[in-house]
């Protein structure tokens, strides 16, 4: 299924792409996405570890956006995008992985680790998030339609910003109130989450949107399609694999808790909204 997807997206996002040879460089990112990932898979399960996954990840990210700008005629949209996606990825890919080293693993991974084909299934799902995630940034660096920058390029920078900073912010939150043995089984209601049960999701649905806002005025035929990153991000996040296991596992913990209850009431569980007034 994942590889279908991504065949199908590499498909569009390849109208109008710069080539090597005979191939679109955009479609070439994709093939390297599941390559990746799947040579990391193999160690991985070997060593019967996820230790790597999130690095992983990363590395994947920056390859593609390194593929795509030396395949690529560079402009000023491109060395944007290219930068805006580095940022990210190092950030969250180092912060993902010292977790995991942290906590001793992943529990989202500890039934499947035995089993080569679901353990080797989230390989795959992350090759195609990689590139489905990416599309809209590698339409923008690898097509051969150029735009100079101007009011598009402005305000999705500012939406990344934005995104980015409340992600960022939120991490780092939650990783203080982590380390601070007296909150031991408690869950935050502090900072930022006092304005979303879930800020860091946010963040990142806002800094892709803000991706897609700059790629914007190049896009054009079937790489229209490639606007399916940012929508992706948020379907992942909120129905997927983010929001619904999160919130199903600390029903599991606090659900009965009226303090959880309360929080969950009042508290979004995505769009940041101001805590309310307890006076």
């Amino acid at each position: 299924m994942s590889i279908s997807v991504g065949v199908l997206i590499a498909l569009a996002g390849s109208d109008g792409s710069t080539k090597v040879g005979a191939v679109p460089v955009f479609a070439l990112c994709g093939a390297i996405s599941f390559a990746i990932n799947w040579i990391a898979f193999a160690p991985s399960f070997l060593a019967q570890t996820e230790a790597y996954y999130d690095l992983t990840g990363s590395f994947t990210y920056l390859t593609l956006i390194a593929v795509a700008l030396a395949f690529s005629d560079i402009d000023g949209r491109a060395v944007v995008v290219a930068g805006l996606v580095a940022i990210w990825a190092l950030r969250l890919g180092s912060f993902l992985f010292r977790r995991v080293r942290r906590d001793g693993g992943d529990g989202r991974f500890d039934e499947a680790k035995p089993n080569p084909l679901r353990f080797g299934m989230y390989w795959s799902v992350q090759a195609l998030w990689v590139f489905l995630t990416l599309a809209c940034a590698l339409a923008a660096i690898t097509g051969a339609e150029r735009e100079p920058l101007g009011l598009f390029a402005l305000v999705g920078v500012l939406v990344w910003v934005t995104g980015f900073a409340i992600e960022a912010i939120a991490d780092q939150q939650k990783g203080a109130f982590r380390r601070d043995s007296a909150n031991d089984g408690r869950f935050i209601t502090t900072g930022l989450w006092a304005w979303s049960r879930h800020p860091n999701y946010f963040g990142e649905i806002t800094l892709w949107v803000g991706i897609a806002i700059v790629a914007l005025p190049v896009l054009s035929g079937w790489r229209w399609v490639t606007l399916i990153s940012p929508v992706f991000v948020y379907v992942l996040l909120t129905r997927v694999s983010g929001i619904p296991l999160l919130e199903r596992r600390a029903k599991e913990r606090w659900g009965d808790e009226p303090a959880f209850q309360a929080y969950k009431r009042d508290t979004p569980a995505l769009v940041l909204r101001p805590p309310r007034s307890t006076a």
